[in-house]
């Protein structure tokens, strides 16, 4: 009988659909939820559970209170031993830190999480590298190698270690940033330390690499997407985060919100740094393209750092009019050379696999595997 651990930060990930590129803080998670916007963990983590219910015989389930896991895992079937105690409705990272510390103590086999970067700071604050441990991603960013490529992912690994299946252990990077520079559009991201994951590297995704494209490979990019933009004039072009897209964006001599989304109509930027609401509106009824870059190291490009590409928006605009572009290099130390997506619809999802092209140059493509 495996024991296995389950916490869920229930406020996780809402920071992204509001624009506000990270879920840290009060104020920031009040924005969201006059939104509208609800953690997606909870149904993220029910996509874990769903797997594990196939073994029930092989493993007892152990949860944090209330939202933080026990109710996801009673709605799945589960009669799980809660640990600990929380106010209901006012979680803090204290909770996960406490509970992860007597989960720990209770000898668990496996400790299964669902959040961001922050999250996996609290989860290493209390177990270091004393357990076994799975991220289930559900933050805005999740720069850390503690998470599995996706809920799916994370399901298969979940499921292979309650049945028993032998799998190595590996050191795993934390790693978080100040998320008030980020808002500022400065990214400072800090290594915090180290966890073991399942060593099944098809199905954990990297860390993320922060190396420098060339300006060379970047001009030339950019060269050919604002010649696209602007022989397209009459189209709303949707600028997604990263410096390849800025990249665009200077060519084009229009201001850019480097770690959010704009929008450009007629040459000019109607919209900054647009939440996922203002972007549904205004993409609604148009001919829309949106140009996308790729995460170092990771491969996404779609689930980190830009949910306000929601599957709603996604689904208006039409899968067809996505517009990937990249540095080579790049695109060449991508692990197992492939792109990922992770919208939070799988059947979306689904529609998004396959083979894409992806700008790399000036009248240059290069095809790319896109896989969940």
């Amino acid at each position: 009988m495996k024991k296995i651990g389950l916490i869920i930060n229930p406020v996780a990930g809402i920071g992204g659909p509001a624009g506000m590129k990270g879920s840290d803080g009060a104020d920031v998670q009040r924005v969201a939820k006059a939104l509208g916007i609800q953690s997606a963990t909870a149904e993220r983590s029910k996509i874990v559970l769903k797997s594990l219910a196939l073994v029930t015989e092989r493993l007892t389930l152990y949860t944090a209170p209330a939202e933080m896991g026990e109710i996801p895992a009673k709605e799945m079937g589960f009669a799980p031993t809660v640990v600990g105690s929380i106010e209901s409705g006012s979680t803090t990272a204290e909770d996960t830190i406490r509970i992860a510390k007597e989960m720990k103590a209770l000898g668990i086999d496996l400790l299964i999480f669902a959040g961001g970067d922050g999250t996996a700071r609290n989860v290493a604050e209390a177990v270091g590298s004393d357990l076994t441990v799975l991220g289930i991603p559900g933050g805005v960013k999740i720069h850390s190698a503690v998470y599995a490529k996706n809920p799916l992912a994370a399901a298969e690994l979940a499921l292979r270690f309650a049945q028993g299946d032998e799998l190595e252990t590996m050191a795993a990077e934390v790693m978080d940033i100040d998320e008030e520079k980020f808002r500022a559009g400065v990214v400072a991201a800090r290594l915090y330390g180290y966890m073991n994951v399942l060593k099944v590297k098809a199905l954990m995704q990297c860390c993320k690499s922060g190396g420098k494209s060339s300006q060379d490979a970047l001009d030339e990019i950019a060269t050919d997407v604002a010649e696209y933009i602007e022989e397209h004039d009459e189209r709303l072009f949707v600028i997604g985060s990263g410096s390849t897209t800025r990249a665009v964006m200077d060519m084009l001599k229009l201001p850019n919100t480097l770690l959010g989304v704009d929008v450009v109509e007629h040459g000019t930027v109607i919209a900054s740094d647009v939440n996922e609401q203002q972007l549904y509106e205004l993409v609604k009824g148009r001919d829309t393209t949106i140009v996308l870059t790729v995460i170092g190291g990771q491969g996404h490009i779609l689930g980190r750092g830009n949910q306000q590409l929601s599957p709603r928006v996604l689904r208006e605009v039409g899968l067809q009019n996505i517009m990937i572009i990249a540095d080579p290099e790049k695109l060449a130390s991508l692990p197992g050379r492939s792109l990922v997506v992770d919208s939070g619809d799988t059947e979306l999802d689904q529609a998004l696999c396959g083979w894409r092209a992806v700008v790399t140059g000036l009248g240059q493509t290069t095809m790319m595997k896109v896989s969940i």
